[in-house]
Order: C-alpha cells, then structure tokens, then sequence
C-alpha cells in the first residue's frame, strides 16, 4: 500500500469514525507528512516499513527544530496512525508505541483577575449594538469557559432560556449543557431579540441561526472573536494580554477558588479526562502560597530579614 493510500484510509478512519474535526485531521496529517519527508529523505522507505529503530532515530531529528511540546504532539499523532494501522493488520506492530519522549516543562495556564475582568466589563460602550455584542462575547466566554470555537457554533435553538442553559457542541462531537446566570441569561434573551436582528437584517441569508454574528449579519468567525477581545483591552488601556482560552483559564481558576469541586469543573469545561483539569488546581495552590507568603507574620519576617 502507497503512503497516499496509507493516509487516506487514516484520514478517514479519524473523520467518520472518531468524528475528529477539519482542524484535528489537518494536524494529523501534517505530521504524518512530516514523517514522510524524513523517510524520503533518509532513503528508509515508506510508512509500512518503518521500524522501531527508524521511529527513534525520526524522534532525535525533531529536536532539531521542535520544542518537547510540539514533539509530543507529532509523535502522538503518529502512534494513532500506527495503533490504526497495526488494528487493521496491515503492519504487525506499533514502531511508535515505546519511543520515549522528551520531558516537558510544565507550565501553569494562564489567568486573570476578577478585578481586571470587571475593569474589561466596565470599558466596553454598550450604548452601541457592537458593544453590546462585544459584551457579550466576553461574559459568554467568562462565564461558561467555552472554547472559542463553540461559542462560534451556538445556534438560537441550543439556548434554554427556560433552565437557563446552553447545549455546547464540543470536540470530537461531546455534547455538554452549561448553565449560565441570570444576568448573562438576561443580556443573551436581548441580544436574541434586539440587536442580533439589526445584523441580520444586513445579511442574504436571513435563515442563518448562528447567534452570534458580524456587523454584515453573517456567522462570527474564531478570528472575529479574537479581534473583539483585542479590541476591548485596546479600548480598556489594559497593559496584559487576553485570549479566548486565557479567558476559559480564568473561568476554571475562579470557580476552584470560590469552591466549586474539580469533577464540577471537569464537566463545564467539556474535559474527557480529570487529569486535564487538575491543572488548575495547581494555579490556586500557587495562588495560596503567595497570600500565605506575603500574610503570615513569620513568612513576612523572614521575608524582610533577607
């Protein structure tokens, strides 16, 4: 079988079978060519031939011009390639299964204040429908920690004004409800009825259920979103940096420090695994050490003698 054939069993194993978005598959392949082109070049043969030995000398090659993350990245994307590979019986066993990956540098997410996201909140000019919108592109973000491109996908009939509860279509088709609070609740319902007709009223597709969109009426974009929250630190005078996902950060440390129990978190966030939001539990603890650092007598006494 041909690396073209190889790839296109794959491609469509992971896009049908495991339902893995347009995004996901392009990253997959992408590292599968990568592959391809060091065989090629090393004259090693195709992807049906390599061996162990070939998977780890493929391993050391990317350390010239990768970081530990991205290599794990393009190693596991390989390792679901040849777990599929070896499933179908078209090679006998996984060469990437025991290669060993570099350690990676653990690094804490990335959050900000309640304080300065109140700040961000009262910045924004809501006498306006842009504003409005902007608005409330940061307290849906905010206040149900969604990834950016499932705020993109929310459609009119995913909204329970009801119960006050939005149906999220996560990845790799997860569905999920997040609640949302009444003040949010009450701002959407605007919204709905209100300033999103006066977009749409620009738009030839008068049928589009999209609840969010751009000024011309049509679906906003991940990009679009990202522009409006640089934007509004623009407009803020805000010195730090803000993202979408650092806004989802955000949401995830301030529930676990106001409380809320990990496995609550889990299922808000749309995680498959608790391990990836037990991440955040080591935000608060850093948080906690530095109030108990710079509070406690003793901590500050000594603090102060060095």
């Amino acid at each position: 079988m041909s690396n073209i054939e190889v790839i296109s069993i794959f491609k469509t194993y992971i896009e049908d079978e495991r339902s893995y978005s347009k995004n996901t598959s392009i990253s997959y392949i992408d590292d599968i060519y990568s592959l391809i082109h060091f065989l090629d070049r090393e004259e090693f043969g195709d992807l049906e031939t390599v061996s162990t030995r070939i998977a780890r000398f493929y391993t050391a090659s990317l350390h010239e011009k990768y970081t530990p993350k991205s290599i794990a990245r393009k190693i596991s994307s390989l390792r679901s390639l040849y777990s599929f590979l070896a499933r179908e019986e078209l090679i006998k066993e996984n060469p990437f299964l025991n290669v060993e990956l570099p350690k990676q540098e653990k690094k804490l997410p990335k959050f900000i204040y309640p304080s300065e996201i109140e700040n961000l909140f009262d910045s924004i000019n809501t006498t306006k429908p842009l504003g409005k919108r902007d608005k409330l592109i940061l307290e849906l973000l905010y206040g149900t920690g969604v990834r950016v491109s499932e705020l993109c996908n929310i459609k009119i009939k995913d909204i329970d004004f009801y119960q006050d509860l939005i149906l999220i279509h996560g990845k790799g088709s997860k569905d999920r409800y997040v609640p949302i609070h009444k003040s949010l609740s009450k701002q959407l319902k605007d919204y709905v009825l209100t300033t999103r007709n006066e977009f749409l009223k620009r738009s030839q597709n008068q049928g589009n259920d999209t609840v969010l969109l751009n000024f011309k009426g049509t679906s906003l974009t991940t990009r679009g979103v990202r522009l409006v929250i640089k934007r509004i630190i623009d407009n803020s005078e805000e010195t730090f940096s803000l993202s979408p996902h650092k806004l989802r950060h955000s949401f995830a440390t301030h529930l676990l420090d106001n409380g809320a129990d990990l496995r609550s978190v889990q299922e808000l966030l749309g995680h498959s695994s608790l391990s990836s939001t037990q991440i955040y539990t080591n935000v608060t603890k850093e948080k906690l050490k530095s109030s108990y650092m710079n509070a406690h007598p003793r901590a500050k006494r000594i603090k102060t003698k060095k």
